[in-house]
């Protein structure tokens, strides 16, 4: 008998049009952290899966307990899939950015809602399952108890991430990964995090999770984790930080031991107009790096003030400048018909993206995530 069986319910929608598949990190570092304290573990990620197919993998584990993952694209089938799994466990689990923020809306179906970072508070549950007790000692949770709703004291963000053990990637299907990328581009990318938490408070963005704390893993940290990586046979690595760039200091050093250690890797991450330099990204092109991406948003500064960037056209092209010169490619992301926007505003835009030489161009509408500034004022 397993003792959890987490579950990543992602059944690629009929709108979906994204071919980017990235396995779920924080499921995996939960089952890390409860593989190192000797908890039996398995995870179920439904990314390459039919949902029979899904459930019937978790029915062939047979947890105790259960734990669904859920944001905001994934409410009703967190839901539905917690309905259909609701008699095959001793507790039903659900966690991630929308039941952080809005724990009532699960607890119809689920005994517990785990609130931000769920390695600490998921071992604490199988600690009090095993001792046949309450839950009100254990902090970060929502739970319903005699039809009332009830939070215990929120749980303080984990501070030294090397606590963590690395993803347990192994719990992964990673020859369905490689194969997916390596039919749609020739080679084969997997993801992976170096920090947690962003101090920027961007209008759009939710840090429901990670909050704006930033905590960062050191270089040493990191580079074995890339290794690791390599061993399953992935070629590229995307960094999956708010912004990998952030920390100046560590990003170099991170580079350095790249190239130390003679590691032969692509890689790919997201960043700031506002944290590069040229001497920066030379040296994340001696290591490895082929592409950047920006948050640009936006060709007109009155908007970018809007949506609180703290960041400037003037910075995103001479980012984009910096970036190309060291032989990096360069994509950006940016919103078009953001609340307060006007069609000259958007025209700015328009306009700016196309004078910029870019590898790799994203427009999208506002699209607002609950917990957002954004989502408020709509």
């Amino acid at each position: 008998m397993t003792t959890v069986t987490l579950v990543y319910p992602y059944f690629r929608p009929f709108n979906d049009k994204s071919i980017f598949r990235f396995p779920p990190l924080g499921l995996g570092y939960i089952a890390a952290y409860l593989k190192k304290h000797n908890i039996s573990v398995d995870l179920v990620d439904c990314t390459f899966l039919t949902q029979r197919e899904a459930l019937e993998k978790v029915w062939r584990s047979n947890p105790q307990i259960i734990g669904i993952y859920s944001m905001f694209s994934m409410k009703n089938i967190a839901l539905q899939m917690g309905r259909l799994l609701r008699e095959n466990c001793e507790l039903l689990v659900v966690g991630g950015p929308l039941p952080t923020l809005n724990p009532e809306d699960f607890l119809q179906d689920f005994d517990v809602v785990v609130i931000g970072e769920g390695e600490e508070t998921m071992l604490e549950l199988v600690r009090e399952v095993e001792k046949d007790a309450d839950f009100s000692g254990v902090q970060g949770i929502a739970f319903k108890n005699k039809g009332k709703l009830k939070f215990t004291p929120p749980r303080e963000f984990i501070q030294d991430l090397e606590n963590i053990p690395f993803p347990a990637r192994e719990l992964f299907d990673n020859q369905a990964y490689k194969n997916h990328y390596f039919k749609k581009f020739g080679y084969t990318i997997t993801s992976l995090i170096t920090s947690r938490g962003c101090p920027f408070r961007c209008d759009f963005c939710s840090q429901a999770i990670f909050g704006n704390t930033f905590r960062a893993r050191s270089p040493e940290n990191i580079v074995n984790e890339i290794e690791t990586v390599l061993t399953l046979g992935y070629k590229r690595i995307w960094f999956a930080d708010d912004c990998f760039t952030l920390n100046r200091k560590r990003l170099i050093e991170v580079c350095d031991k790249i190239i130390q250690r003679r590691i032969k890797i692509d890689w790919e991450c997201l960043s700031r107009v506002d944290t590069i330099d040229r001497k920066m990204t030379d040296k994340m092109r001696q290591a490895g790096c082929g592409r950047m991406f920006f948050g640009t948003e936006s060709g007109n500064d009155s908007i970018l003030a809007l949506m609180n960037k703290r960041a400037s056209t003037k910075q995103a092209r001479k980012a984009v400048q910096v970036a190309k010169h060291s032989g990096i490619q360069v994509g950006a992301f940016f919103i078009v018909g953001y609340p307060g926007e006007t069609d000259e505003t958007v025209l700015d835009t328009l306009r700016f993206a196309s004078s910029l030489p870019l590898d790799y161009l994203s427009f999208t509408l506002p699209y607002p995530i609950p917990g957002t500034p954004l989502y408020e004022r709509e």
